[in-house]
């Protein structure tokens, strides 16, 4: 189990782990009518959860400062994971961070924030485009 798919279970959505980010469109059958209703559910895998009002939640019950909207270790710490250097690292590496970055701890984070981000709302996370871009 990678620190991704940790990420993942603590935000209560290790179903959605194990689910492909994009489901294929259902195969069409002979009849035209009966494919559209079984397409649905296939889209409709992924759940949404709302990580902002669980993050909100965690941050406003934490006796520390933290902010996890700019950044990855105080994300890591309210999710009760490890925020060590090692540790982002090899969740950068998980994530295919560029190899330019991640000898310049300063610009992985930045790069790791935003991806981190990224890749929960691709798996059904309600994350603000704001947080995204």
């Amino acid at each position: 189990m990678g620190i991704f798919s940790n990420i993942l279970e603590k935000l209560g959505m290790s179903s959605a782990a194990a689910a492909p980010v994009i489901a294929p469109p259902a195969a069409p059958t002979a009849a035209a009518p009966a494919p559209a209703p079984a397409a649905a559910p296939a889209v409709a895998s992924i759940t949404m959860v709302d990580v902002m009002a669980l993050m909100e939640k965690k941050a406003a019950a934490n006796p520390q400062k933290l902010n996890w909207r700019t950044s990855i270790v105080d994300l890591l710490k309210l999710l009760d994971l490890d925020s060590s250097i090692t540790a982002r690292k090899e969740l950068a590496k998980e994530l295919y961070c560029p190899d330019e970055l991640m000898g310049d701890s300063a610009k992985m984070n930045m790069w790791l924030h935003k991806n981190v981000l990224a890749h929960i709302a691709a798996n059904g996370g309600n994350i603000p485009k704001d947080l995204l871009d």
